[in-house]
């Protein structure tokens, strides 16, 4: 059916934790967390969000790790071993990541371009550098470090990186943090973070909201945590180390909040904005602020490396699924999926840039964020709960948890008969209210509900079928309709 490669493992537990809570550690930590808290009633939005986290997405992340170091193989081979049919559904999620990495690169593309204007001196605004080539000259440069990065392999690329990268992280929040005390409005961001307006939490939005930023910031349900979990060793406790990456990933978004709430307040900027924030209203304050320079260099390296290391795990899904599917080495699959990504993701950095690319008056970074990065995820994380919840019998339910009978017991019911009504309640919510809760681009304009049933009928039907064509064609020694 497939042939396994010879896949690398982690060099250490601290490697493996360190690369996950990479994954999870991203953007959406930073200007979305403080985004969304913004539009949900300040620190009341912090009790739907730990419940999220502790009792939705920690419980599907242990079962996705586990599920992958059992099964030792990439996406698609994982899903192939609860039956030969599901293979759609493997190939289905490594499409709707690789979809998300398209747009989300232009993204890390724009942080990486304002961490270089902030280290040259440069002072630009958002309007202005939306409206020239430079987010296209940026994304493609941003595809490319990516690219070589998982070229370099599981040890000497991903875990190479993330070992540097994330504890730099963590030491660039804590300054910033503790520069941001000095600030005049320090104790008004506190007070907005952490106090709770219990009204708002009757409100089926900002539990939406919650389990939105749940999902996306501890990218479960993405295939990322099956991948890096088919690179772990069975010496590991995947529910241990699921709650350090949990709560690591918490610790990042509440620092972010600590940075960036108490500027808001200083120079009265709105705490509901998102992209708008970090690109425009907060560099203005950079500008004036003591230390302003060096506080807007930290701002922006921060966000390009947070935003690098999720890029580079969401590549490595679709890495290991054509390297096992095609016996392809690293470096070719690479250098075709880079070329299929710069080609799906060049319509995204058009968007924002002089050309202004829009489907329907909308950009089209935004509808694919509205349509593949919001129903698309919820979708995944759906059928990755149902797949290995219902088609593992209990005994090989048990077996995938390591023979862990407390975590079985706490595992199997949340993610048989909780986490997928749950999701499927947010899915009709998205679709019938048009809720912004899981964007990733949060304050940008929304497209209609006929346009956004459309495009997604559109969008996953040619890549359901793109992927079934492929797989019979193109190596995948399978078929689907055959017991």
């Amino acid at each position: 059916m497939f042939a396994k490669v010879n896949m690398e493992r982690w060099s250490s537990r601290i490697g493996f934790i360190l690369a996950t809570i990479g994954s999870a550690v991203g953007i959406g930590n930073v200007w979305r967390f403080s985004s969304v808290v913004g539009q949900n009633g300040g620190g009341a939005y912090l009790i739907p969000y730990l419940l999220a986290c502790f009792l939705f997405a920690v419980p599907l992340m242990v079962l996705e790790l586990s599920a992958g170091r059992y099964f030792h193989g990439a996406v698609v081979s994982t899903f192939s071993g609860l039956g030969r049919r599901m293979n759609i559904v493997g190939w289905f999620v490594v499409g709707v990541i690789s979809l998300i990495l398209s747009y989300y690169l232009v993204i890390t593309g724009w942080t990486f371009a304002y961490s270089w204007f902030s280290l040259s001196g440069t002072e630009i605004t958002f309007s202005s550098f939306s409206s020239s080539p430079s987010p296209i000259l940026f994304f493609i440069l941003s595809v490319l470090i990516t690219g070589l990065i998982v070229s370099l392999g599981v040890k000497k690329g991903i875990e190479r990186l993330t070992t540097i990268l994330i504890p730099f992280v963590f030491i660039l929040l804590a300054g910033m943090a503790i520069y941001a005390t000095t600030l005049s409005g320090y104790q008004e961001g506190m007070a907005y973070l952490f106090t709770p307006d219990f009204s708002v939490l009757f409100s089926p939005f900002i539990w939406s909201a919650a389990l939105g930023q749940s999902f996306f910031s501890l990218s479960v349900g993405q295939g990322i945590l099956l991948t890096y979990g088919a690179y772990t060793s069975e010496s590991i406790n995947i529910f241990r180390a699921s709650l350090i990456i949990t709560l690591a990933d918490i610790g990042a978004s509440i620092l972010a909040g600590l940075v960036i709430f108490p500027v808001v307040f200083t120079f009265g900027l709105a705490p509901t904005a998102g992209a708008e924030l970090a690109f425009t209203t907060l560099p203005r304050a950079f500008e004036v602020m003591p230390f302003g320079q060096l506080f807007g260099l930290a701002f922006f390296v921060l966000l390009f490396f947070a935003a690098l290391t999720s890029a580079v795990s969401m590549l490595e899904v679709p890495t290991a699924s054509v390297m096992e599917a095609t016996r392809w080495n690293r470096r070719k699959t690479i250098g075709v999926l880079i070329a299929i990504i710069l080609l799906v993701g060049i319509p995204s950095a058009l968007s924002y840039s002089s050309v202004d690319f829009r489907f329907q008056g909308i950009r089209w970074l935004d509808v694919m964020d509205d349509t593949i990065g919001t129903m698309g995820l919820i979708m995944t994380a759906i059928l990755t709960s149902v797949s290995f919840s219902w088609f593992l019998d209990a005994p090989r339910f048990r077996e995938v948890l390591n023979g862990s009978s407390l975590v079985y017991r706490m595992i199997r019911p949340l993610a048989r008969y909780v986490i997928p009504p749950v999701l499927v309640i947010a899915l009709g919510f998205r679709v019938v209210r048009n809720i912004p809760a899981w964007h990733l681009l949060p304050g940008t304009p929304q497209p209609g509900i006929a346009t956004l049933v459309l495009l997604t009928s559109v969008l996953l039907g040619t890549l359901i079928v793109s992927t079934l064509i492929a797989c019979r064609f193109w190596g995948c020694r399978w078929n689907p309709w055959r017991r």
